[in-house]
């Protein structure tokens, strides 16, 4: 596991006046050996100038880490943003932690984000987004956890908890593409480059003249390959290009009737582990409740159909201008050939959300019939 540690924005410098021991400069004092020559009060007074400096160094770095909050994220600039809005909105409730090193941001390398010839479906899956922090958070490297919801498996390492969800953003897909306004206006055996089923599966169902290839990577490593006409469009996330500052890029929006979004997207979650009651009182005081109950149904009715990396599944739960909560939920063949939906709605209340959603997840399962998760499960 690499983990990768800054006290400020890690594309601007350090501008700490002691951030380290190392901004200490130690110079030798020229000392003759004629017999023995004591120092001379120029010296004397320099060095205790020296030592007076380390020790406000020292008592400066203790004061800090009484404080200080090790956020633990991936290392890609969405990830970072992520990272820097949580620091952002934990400064501005918490006066404490708005000291200078009081919040260090900690880049763990996953091994997600080691391997992008692959898909994720045959290296392990979403969790291998998520494994490496969730160890650096156990094992005490890191103190919270950022995540993008929708790369968080339904469980939770045992010893963690996930209190918070920051404001949900925009959760619908950004269709982008140098030669085409639309997906409908790409012409038949246009390639378009996703490395998620779930957006495959959509694409094919509604335009089975196109083909869709694997296409990992962060969004600057994707647009470099558009640019560079290995596809002729791709499809992203439009809350992480707005968190990017990168909307300039879109080509068009794509509706959540044409385009039903990943289970949690567009949701930020916070982790802690369970035995650290400051931690989560810290990141308790972020939580935006309407997006967590929406969440947390979503993340219900993928759990009853057992969804992996393998299995196109998509959902959105959003309360609607009478307060109700409106769930929408999908699975389809990764081929587009069979798509099925449902739809429910009731209370905007976690228990009742949460049943609405497994009884969505279970009336699909039922439709689709008994072979067909497996069937999808075994594809490689």
């Amino acid at each position: 596991m690499e983990i990768i540690t800054f006290k400020q924005h890690p594309f601007f410098p350090d501008t700490s006046k002691f951030s380290s021991s190392s901004n200490i400069t130690t110079h030798s004092s020229s000392i003759t050996f004629s017999g023995f020559s004591p120092p001379s009060f120029k010296t004397q007074v320099s060095r205790k100038l020296m030592v007076t400096k380390a020790t406000a160094v020292t008592e400066q770095q203790l004061q800090t880490k009484v404080s200080l909050i090790r956020i633990g994220t991936r290392g890609s600039p969405l990830a970072l943003a992520q990272a820097y809005e949580t620091r952002a909105k934990l400064i501005a409730l918490h006066s404490e932690l708005a000291e200078e090193g009081a919040i260090d941001i900690v880049i763990i390398k996953t091994t997600g984000d080691k391997i992008l010839d692959q898909p994720l479906a045959d290296i392990g899956g979403k969790g291998l987004f998520t494994k490496e922090i969730d160890e650096a958070l156990l094992n005490s490297d890191i103190d919270i956890a950022v995540h993008s919801m929708k790369d968080v498996p339904t469980y939770l390492p045992n010893g963690t908890i996930l209190p918070c969800n920051l404001p949900r953003e925009d959760v619908r897909d950004a269709f982008i593409s140098l030669s085409a306004a639309s997906l409908a206006e790409l012409p038949p055996g246009s390639v378009v480059g996703s490395a998620s089923l779930r957006r495959q599966s959509q694409i094919l169902y509604r335009y089975p003249a196109l083909k869709v290839e694997n296409f990992r990577g962060n969004v600057q490593t994707r647009l470099k390959k558009l640019n560079e006409g290995k596809v002729q469009a791709t499809l992203l996330a439009l809350a992480g290009l707005k968190r990017l500052n990168m909307t300039d890029k879109v080509t068009a929006v794509l509706s959540i009737e044409e385009m039903l979004p990943a289970i949690a997207q567009g949701a930020i979650g916070i982790a802690c582990r369970t035995n650290d009651d400051k931690m989560a009182n810290y990141i308790a005081s972020l939580n935006h409740e309407e997006t967590r109950l929406a969440v947390s149904c979503e993340r219900a009715f993928l759990e009853t159909l057992d969804g992996s990396c393998r299995t196109p599944i998509a959902g959105y739960a959003y309360r609607d201008k009478d307060g109700n909560c409106v769930f929408r939920g999908l699975v389809a063949s990764p081929d587009g050939t069979r798509v099925l939906e449902t739809s429910r709605k009731g209370p905007y209340v976690l228990e009742d959300m949460v049943i609405m959603a497994k009884d969505a997840g279970e009336e699909l399962r039922k439709r689709a019939g008994p072979g067909f998760f497996d069937f999808i499960k075994t594809l490689k």
